[in-house]
């Protein structure tokens, strides 16, 4: 077989039977926690969404944003972006595809998605990961993709640094909560695309928030790069041989997350009062330890995937959304922009407190993802996003 040949068999989407589930599971659950914490944000029109005066059960809801969403479900998707990256790789090496094939589709695929990134952020949301994952995906593919294990060792020594740093600024943090008074909120930059008074104006807010946006997550490599050291593994193809693994990733993951959380939880929650400065370095915890829940959620899922024989109606209703995450995330957006803004039906505070409606609205629109995805799954139909991004990687036949 030429390969040319080989690259044009490898076109089509993968079967479900060569698919690992814990990857699909992921996407399409995690997908929640992005709604979750991009309707805060669309509703209270900042970055992060935040209450800053909440009352009653507000609290209780800052609390769990703050432990469990806000900074939390992106370094999932960071994580699972360079796994996919090397299993696309694999893929194509495994038709025939010659290496200089393989990064020319792999180019190809990233510079679409910063297109993709530069649609959806113009259209509908600044917040837009699509173009700075498309830019890592350049980097990663030029400079890290065809490196040795050695050299992949590195992506664990810039996380052990980053732990690192976890442990001094919450050394820091912890030390002066007790000499600190004040009743600062947590600092939330003002996002004026989500409170322009009309369409035209939020686009060109968007056109100038986004290239900021991107510049400002593109440090997630690292985050990136430990999905590709994982995907080298195989360890969510083989999650039962690297079940220790994956045991003490989640219990670590997750604990570095919520312990670094808890400080900016409580002050978002109005039960800790801090001066500006306190506050400050508690946001600066609260992110650092947040790309740790990537790995950490990451491990939960595949711990549940070599649990799962043959998936149900919710799991594989939940795989049947990851496998078309793109679109699940585009739809999101949509309706973010139909719902919320304040120049459409703005539902945000029309029923009551933004911090209580938000989430139902959040939740509704992922299930209706959910459902989607579930129906275009029984008739074997890819998302539309992905059906177009295969077409314009591969070509009109793919």
């Amino acid at each position: 077989m030429s390969a040319d040949t080989a690259l044009r068999t490898s076109r089509g989407p993968v079967r479900r039977a060569e698919r690992a589930l814990a990857p699909d599971l992921a996407r399409g659950a995690m997908l929640l926690i992005i709604a979750l914490a991009n309707v805060a944000g669309v509703v209270f029109a900042g970055e992060p969404g935040l209450d800053t005066a909440p009352e009653g059960a507000d609290r209780g809801l800052n609390f769990a944003l703050f432990e469990l969403v806000h900074a939390r479900g992106y370094p999932v998707f960071a994580v699972m972006f360079g796994y996919g990256l090397v299993q696309l790789a694999r893929r194509q090496d495994a038709s025939g595809a010659t290496p200089k094939q393989v990064r020319s589709v792999l180019l190809r695929r990233n510079l679409w998605l910063v297109a993709f990134g530069f649609a959806h952020a113009a259209l509908l949301y600044y917040g837009d990961f699509l173009g700075a994952y498309g830019i890592v995906g350049i980097v990663m593919t030029l400079v890290l993709l065809r490196r040795g294990d050695k050299f992949h060792r590195t992506a664990l020594v810039l996380w052990a640094l980053s732990a690192v740093e976890v442990l001094v600024i919450g050394a820091i943090v912890v030390s002066g909560i007790g000499g600190s008074g004040g009743s600062a909120p947590l600092p939330s930059s003002h996002v004026d695309s989500l409170a322009a008074p009309d369409y035209l104006a939020s686009m060109l807010d968007r056109l100038g928030e986004w290239p900021m946006h991107t510049l400002t997550v593109l440090p997630f490599i690292i985050i990136t790069w430990l999905g590709m050291w994982a995907a080298r593994r195989r360890v969510l193809e083989e999650p039962a041989r690297h079940k220790t693994l994956l045991k003490w990733t989640a219990v670590l993951g997750l604990g570095v997350a919520i312990a670094g959380g808890l400080p900016a939880a409580l002050v978002s929650a109005g039960w800790l009062h801090v001066d500006e400065s306190a506050a400050g370095l508690m946001m600066m915890l609260h992110g650092a330890s947040g790309m740790f829940a990537g790995p950490g959620y990451v491990a939960v899922f595949g711990l549940i995937a070599m649990r799962v024989t043959r998936p149900g109606p919710v799991v594989g209703a939940l795989s049947a959304l990851g496998r078309r995450s793109l679109s699940g995330y585009l739809f999101q957006s949509v309706a973010w922009l139909v719902l919320l803004a304040p120049f459409t039906l703005a539902l945000g505070d029309r029923f009551g407190s933004p911090t209580v409606t938000g989430p139902i609205i959040a939740v509704a629109v992922w299930l209706m993802t959910v459902l989607i995805a579930g129906l275009l799954d029984k008739r074997e139909q890819a998302g539309p996003a992905e059906i177009v991004l295969r077409r314009l990687t591969y070509g009109p036949r793919a």
